[in-house]
């Protein structure tokens, strides 16, 4: 089986040619990067400051699993008294997969992680902005290879988009087609 790279170089570039007349390698769409990026300012609001750390600790951690890289920490940018939260508390953790890791990464969520989703049936087209860029979201992390689920005391969400160059819908959704993606009709 061939690499995700190797695949868009040997039979996504020529069949987006012949498909959409692109007359040069270099004008047909590509995956530019991967955002994949959970909130915890939920769980983290209203609890003490060592617990808040180590919930926030956990999901970094998991998060640096699933993406291979560290996450960078997003703070609050301000107040809000309703949902306990101060300006500058980290709220969140993302991690933002280019090159060699998004599609090792890519790979690893095309051909593991979806089938493993509980209740999969396919990704839906409607998830494709009109600028060809896919946005997933997963309410357990337990579904990617690298987390034991029974090891797991707590389970987070987290969300992903997939960055492509392409001009519009159809030619995100033919891209991410060629390249693998379960996209139902």
């Amino acid at each position: 089986m061939l690499k995700l790279s190797e695949k868009y170089k040997k039979e996504v570039i020529p069949a987006m040619k012949e498909k959409f007349g692109y007359t040069n390698d270099m004008a047909v769409p590509r995956i530019e990067k991967v955002i994949v990026n959970s909130g915890f300012g939920k769980q983290v609001s209203g609890k003490t400051g060592k617990e808040g750390e180590k919930i926030q600790n956990h999901i970094l951690n998991e998060l640096s699993l699933i993406t291979g890289q560290k996450p960078a920490l997003r703070k609050a940018k301000k107040s809000i008294s309703s949902f306990k939260l101060r300006k500058g508390m980290p709220i969140g953790a993302v991690a933002t997969l280019r090159g060699r890791k998004m599609y090792d990464f890519l790979e690893r969520l095309i051909f593991i992680t979806l089938p493993r989703t509980r209740d999969f049936r396919g990704i839906d087209s409607k998830l494709i902005d009109q600028k060809g860029n896919l946005c997933l979201g997963f309410k357990e992390h337990t579904s990617f290879p690298e987390i034991s689920a029974e090891k797991e005391k707590s389970i987070f969400g987290l969300e992903m988009s997939i960055v492509t160059t392409a001009d519009n819908k159809e030619q995100g959704l033919e891209l991410l087609r060629l390249l693998g993606f379960p996209i139902k009709m």
